[in-house]
């Protein structure tokens, strides 16, 4: 009774917590980066192009080349720059319809009428081509995505061959497709590269390990190669890549550009963007594609880095080539002289004004700031902004007192220190608005400049606007450039709000927490205190926390209408440090609605949420580690003289003896600072080290779960297979078994993958363990060693049988735990399977010739073959001990067992390699000299104590 109650509570528990991780994940799409996208239209046509045939590539068998087309709107001819777009797994070539579409209505200010915007500047348009590749599942299978490579590098050299020597090719990559369009490089023929929710540092599936040697040269392309690479990734609302994944490494070379932009802070968008709802999302498409036609004109690397960054901006720098309106002459122009205080101008009547605000005296460093709605300042605007224009010099006058006619300051260009777009959030409605975010008119310009120290001057900052409509509004003033720094910890804040205290006239605000964990699998929740006798229900500017940190930002208004949760993928396991402390803020306010303090704490369900769309490649690895160690368990027990346990009560031993110790032990391995590859990847982060344990439970209670499944599947097979004959008993194969061998091993190397032949040894094994026909008492003999005193109490509880009929309920139970080995070593391979099923299914049996590069390797079937065919017709025990093992061989299940704890959540691929070698020595000692016939069932055989 104690032991079901306990495998149940297990059980339960586990099934409970993935419901758990499962539901907090979906949430924290919709919470911590909310999206809003508008849906783009399209009027779309797709040529194949016939002429790229098997005189180019024999892939051309299996895959295609589109040329799209806008239907009504340009010709069919390819006239103009080529662009190259890759689909990712499972992806379309008909994605690219989004960003084409857009290309070619902003080069056409109508049906086959370019615009004067672009011909004035002899930029071409853009000819799409899409490679399609039957969305294959290349996120799966090395030689999948190498077989794309080759097709897309002879697609781009037939592409070229449209166009005049010389011409040069962008490419586009989305998800795995960046992963391929990565590959590509290095290329003369490539001039950019723009990839869209790429993983690019690891593979969001770790079950090949062909696709880390494609990783691995790709890491040495970003490093190295002289093309501009750009990566937009969709943060917190990509469920199926971690955005930490998607940050581009720094390069080698500092000239080279890489730039990785979040569309959480991408100018003009300010939201998080789904998966595939990048290649569709309005506000980043029309981005996208205006950089592109952009880039046609580009005449070296340096010039395509500097059009990226203009068109594809998250403001954490300054737009590049800025030009600065000539200074002011004063002496020529009217202008007003406001009293000291916060600059406001909301009614902007006159067409064309100049003010000069005082510069105040300051101890402490000072800055002036300035918000401009709708305008534009320096060039840098929304993209259908209004007329209104705005510029800010520095003035400085050492005679008169601004009050007498001897009053004549001298005016100079001003740069900023900061100049972007930040997003004007209503607060009564959500931001980003669904199904609908921001419109190309929106945006605030924010102008922040260092003032300079005074020398005995009077200084004035002027501001010139000019506006042919009354549209906008401008307001600004001086802000200490002094930090809030507050020196409060994660551990802090673990089940308490701490509140961080600004000053409410200030209209910017830096908070610097040096000692806060920045790391993607922590989630904070934020929420703002306003002054006395302000409602902040409609001001003309909502107080707005933007979050940066190395590689994003993220704008939060702070509005009573929604929760802001702030996160981060600065640190992360696998990809980058887990220790990164420290959290930048910068708070926006407006006069009418000012903010006093920030309360800060934990969101538990957000921070759950993080870890399990993180973790799930922990739960195939670990799994197999923990079946192992209950078959090395059960295997122990054996040796030691008692019946064979059954795979219950192995898991019952393992969960009350073996369970409680591994989990104190894996508390203590999170606390050392391994290399980011080793068991969680959090490099001994103290804050994580509760993780491992908890996840350790809960693939145990999945184990027990898993078991209880494959029960219910043999017991309707059990039932019907006591209608089948008894099984001979052989002390070796047959000459047919052999010939039957060969053939299905040739049938591998040449045809079918292995994982088919694996799947089919599981099958195999269901059935046998099914349909066992129990032992005859004769087959039980006495064991020759006595038990080791190390496993009496394993061996006590598998002696609980009452007599012989119990004992031989024990028989069937070594292939029992054969099987459950083989159901969790079945992912590991299934994925793989998945790809043959789905390419044999759209591309047919042309594609046999260029899918199974390395799945024909019979080796790494060939033990689980020979081992399930010796099961499938002894009446033996199926793996005992045997006189030539001066150790006991089970011992080759442990190192595997450690290696699938240590390196299976992050290099998935290696567990079945290190199973297969323990298992090929395993079954070579213990089956294979009574498989082929070598030595008698009862004289070189261990038997069990009667």
């Amino acid at each position: 009774m104690a032991r079901q109650s306990l495998s149940i509570f297990l059980a339960l528990i586990s099934i409970a917590s993935v419901g758990l991780l499962y539901h907090a994940a979906h949430d924290s799409a919709l919470k911590i980066s909310p999206e809003g996208c508008r849906m783009s239209y399209m009027s779309p046509s797709y040529l194949v192009q016939s002429q790229f045939n098997t005189s180019w590539t024999p892939l051309a068998r299996r895959y295609s080349l589109l040329f799209y087309r806008e239907v009504g709107w340009e010709v069919n001819e390819p006239r103009g720059i080529p662009v190259l777009f890759i689909p990712g797994n499972a992806g379309s070539a008909h994605q690219i319809r989004s960003i084409a579409s857009s290309a070619t209505r902003q080069y056409y200010t109508s049906p086959y009428v370019p615009s004067p915007e672009f011909t004035s500047r002899e930029i071409k348009q853009l000819d799409f081509f899409a490679v399609k590749y039957n969305e294959d599942f290349s996120a799966l299978h090395g030689p999948t995505l190498d077989v794309e490579r080759e097709y897309a590098s002879r697609a781009i050299a037939y592409i070229l061959s449209l166009y005049p020597s010389g011409t040069s090719i962008i490419v586009m990559g989305h998800s795995m497709g960046g992963i391929v369009a990565t590959s590509l490089l290095p290329s003369p023929n490539i001039s950019a590269v723009i990839t869209m929710s790429t993983p690019h540092k690891i593979p969001p599936a770790r079950f090949d390990r062909r696709i880390a040697t494609i990783y691995d040269h790709n890491q040495a392309a970003l490093a190295t190669a002289e093309t501009p690479i750009l990566s937009l990734c969709g943060g917190a609302t990509d469920l199926m890549v971690p955005s930490e994944s998607c940050i581009l490494p720094v390069p080698e070379n500092e000239n080279v550009y890489r730039q990785t932009i979040f569309t959480s802070a991408l100018e003009g968008c300010w939201s998080g963007v789904g998966h595939q709802a990048m290649v569709w999302c309005h506000q980043v498409r029309w981005r996208v594609a205006r950089a592109a036609l952009e880039l046609g004109v580009a005449s070296s690397p340096m010039d395509s880095g500097f059009i990226l960054d203009r068109w594809l901006r998250d403001g954490r720098s300054l737009p590049p080539a800025l030009s600065y309106p000539s200074p002011l002459d004063l002496t020529q122009e009217n202008y007003i002289v406001l009293p000291p205080g916060p600059l406001v101008l909301r009614n902007l009547r006159q067409p064309k004004a100049v003010y000069l605000v005082p510069v105040p005296e300051a101890s402490s460093p000072t800055k002036f700031v300035a918000y401009v709605s709708g305008g534009s300042v320096l060039s840098l605007a929304p993209h259908h902004a209004s007329s209104l224009s705005v510029s800010f010099q520095l003035c400085s006058s050492r005679t008169g007192d601004g009050h007498t006619s001897s009053f004549s300051p001298v005016c100079e260009e001003w740069h900023p220190t900061t100049l972007k777009l930040i997003p004007n959030a209503s607060p009564e409605k959500p931001f980003p608005v669904p199904y609908e975010g921001v419109d190309e008119s929106e945006g605030v310009v924010v102008f922040e400049a260092t003032l300079l120290e005074h020398n005995g001057e009077h200084q004035w900052v002027a501001i010139e606007y000019s506006t042919s409509e009354e549209r906008g509004w401008i307001f600004g003033g001086f802000v200490e450039d002094v930090p809030v720094i507050s020196t409060f910890s994660v551990y802090d804040i673990l089940f308490k709000d701490m509140s961080i205290s600004v000053d409410p006239n200030s209209l910017l605000s830096e908070v610097r927490l040096p000692l806060l964990l920045s790391n993607a699998l922590v989630v904070y929740h934020v929420s703002a205190t306003y002054a006395e006798g302000q409602s902040c229900i409609k001001p003309f500017f909502s107080p707005l926390l933007e979050h940066t940190s190395l590689s994003e930002a993220h704008f939060h208004p702070l509005t009573h209408s929604q929760p802001s949760l702030l996160h981060t993928h600065t640190g992360a396991p696998f990809t980058s440090s887990s220790h990164s402390r420290g959290f930048n803020f910068t708070l926006y306010s407006s006069p009418d609605c000012q903010t006093t303090s920030l309360r800060l704490r934990i969101d538990w369900w957000g921070t759950l949420g993080r870890a399990g769309t993180r973790y799930w490649t922990a739960v195939p690895g670990w799994g197999v580690g923990i079946v192992a160690w209950a078959l090395f368990t059960a295997l122990g027990v054996h040796e030691s003289g008692a019946p064979f346990p059954s795979v219950s009560d192995t898991l019952f031993l393992f969960t009350r003896e073996a369970l409680p110790p591994l989990m104190g032990a894996s508390f203590i391995l999170s606390l050392v600072p391994l290399p980011k590859d080793y068991v969680l990847g959090n490099e001994g982060e103290v804050a994580f080290a509760l993780l491992t344990p908890l996840i350790l439970l809960l693939v145990t209670g999945l184990v027990t779960v898993s078991w209880w499944m494959i029960c219910i599947v043999i017991w309707p097979i059990r039932k019907l297979g006591r209608i089948a004959a008894r099984r001979k008993n052989y002390a070796g194969i047959s000459g047919n078994t052999v010939l039957s061998m060969l053939l299905i091993l040739l049938f591998v190397a040449i045809v079918i993958p292995w994982q088919i032949a694996f799947l089919g040894c599981w099958i195999i094994h269901l059935v046998t363990c099914a349909t066992y026909v129990v032992r005859s008492p004769t087959d039980v003999a006495t064991p020759l060693r006595s038990p080791s005193p190390t496993r009496k109490s394993m061996i006590r509880y598998s002696l609980q049988a009452r007599d012989m009929s119990a004992l031989l309920a024990a028989s069937p139970h070594d292939a029992e735990h054969v099987l459950l080995l083989l159901t969790w070593l079945l992912p590991l391979t299934a994925p793989v399977l998945a790809v043959w099923v789905r390419t044999l299914a759209t591309a047919g049996p042309t594609a046999l010739d260029t899918i199974g590069v390395g799945d024909h390797n019979f080796l790494s079937v060939a033990p689980y073959l020979i081992l399930v065919d010796y099961a499938s017709w002894t009446r033996l025990s199926l793996l005992p001990r045997t006189r030539l093992e001066w150790v006991s061989a089970r011992w080759c299940l442990l190192p595997p067992a450690v290696v699938a704890f240590l390196r299976g959540a992050r290099h998935t691929y290696e567990v079945f390699d290190w199973f297969w070698v323990a298992m090929s020595i395993l079954i070579a000692v213990r089956v294979g000299p009574r498989y082929w016939g070598a030595s008698s069932s009862s004289s070189r055989v261990l038997k069990w104590r009667t």
